[in-house]
């Protein structure tokens, strides 16, 4: 009985919490003062409003922290709400424009939200190109693209549009991609055709050939335009996440088709500035080698001896040149640190095209 009635009424500890939630928000408050102050500085500075590798850094640093006081928070959460934390505090310097393929729904969006929060301007893109496009004429501040399924590889077409364009890789971000089939009325009957991106639909290949062998497959420009098509036609079915089929008032047949169950997208953040350094970070290249034997395997030597790891390894026709191959590479380390400088310098000795486009924090 006593032990009982020693034990906190549910009452007392939503009180509590009350009082815990009216300290955090006087907290917040005083957070979002100095950040508007930091804003107005930064505007008489000329200075950039958002800061990748010192975003990356706090939330690392609280995550360190966090761990080290033995909080049962998950390292994501101290992420994911730190993120809006900054997010809306930035905000009150300017909110930022961020192009991504679009419409509305698509994993790109779902990935610029991971990595920039609620608090910015989402301008959806037609396709990749224009993404590019919006970002480097300045209709956006940044752009967000995709570049690699750890299903299907290579997104090539944003590796083709590196080559082409000025802008530099300013930040990364994973997201678990889960693909759902879905029409206007949850069923399949009278279904005759499916429709997503070219990727989605390959990530789903053996599910499609179990389930629906005979179902033609239609390639779109996003999974969240295919969804925009089977909310305006009941015989057509759409492969996408679920966030598009709130969109577009669809109902889920089936969840999770994906072929591989840790399906992820990798995502790359583009901009017209460069990064420092976070202390945690990744450079990425592209490189030519003249045509002759060994030119690779030495272009690729002082990477490992100056102990610098290399992520990703993809080649790519170069642009305008029949036979021609440019290499991207994925490297551990920022360009200025003292490692992958030396490894550069040496690279840039042996390629014929030797260019940084990006040095940033890696994914967190």
């Amino acid at each position: 009985m006593s032990d009982r009635m020693d034990q906190p009424d549910l009452n007392d500890l939503r009180r509590e919490i009350d009082g815990v939630d009216r300290e955090l928000l006087r907290l917040l408050v005083r957070r979002a003062e100095i950040a508007h102050k930091v804003g107005e500085l930064k505007a008489v500075l000329d200075a950039p409003v958002w800061r990748p590798e010192r975003e990356a850094q706090v939330i690392s640093g609280l995550q360190r922290e966090n761990e080290a006081i033995g909080s049962a928070l998950p390292p994501a959460a101290i992420a994911a709400i730190w993120t809006e934390v900054m997010s809306a505090c930035r905000s009150l310097e300017r909110r930022l424009r961020v192009a991504f393929l679009g419409p509305a729904g698509t994993f790109s969006e779902s990935a610029l939200r991971r990595h920039f929060g609620e608090s910015v301007d989402a301008i959806a893109c037609p396709s990749i190109d224009e993404v590019f496009r919006a970002t480097q004429a300045g209709a956006a501040d940044f752009g967000i693209v995709p570049v690699e399924n750890s299903t299907e590889g290579a997104v090539s077409r944003t590796l083709d549009l590196y080559q082409q364009t000025p802008l530099s890789i300013c930040g990364e971000v994973a997201i678990g991609v889960q693909q759902n089939l879905m029409t206007r009325s949850g069923q399949m009957d009278g279904v005759t055709r499916v429709v997503g991106h070219a990727q989605s639909l390959a990530q789903c290949v053996n599910w499609f050939n179990a389930h629906y062998p005979g179902l033609p497959r239609v390639a779109v420009a996003s999974n969240a335009e295919g969804a925009r098509l089977a909310s305006l036609e009941d015989q057509t079915a759409a492969v996408a996440g679920e966030p598009a089929a709130r969109v577009y008032g669809l109902e889920l047949v089936a969840t999770a088709i994906q072929d591989d169950p840790s399906n992820q997208t990798r995502f790359q953040v583009i901009g017209r500035h460069a990064c420092a350094r976070s202390g945690n970070d990744q450079t990425s290249l592209i490189l030519s080698v003249p045509d002759r034997a060994g030119a690779v395997h030495r272009l690729i030597e002082p990477l490992a001896r100056h102990g610098v790891s290399m992520k990703r390894f993809e080649s790519r026709p170069a642009r305008g040149s029949a036979w021609e191959y440019m290499f991207h590479i994925d490297l551990v380390g920022h360009q200025d640190d003292l490692p992958v400088a030396s490894a550069i310098a040496e690279l840039r000795e042996q390629a014929t095209v030797c260019r940084i486009i990006g040095s940033y924090p890696r994914a967190r």
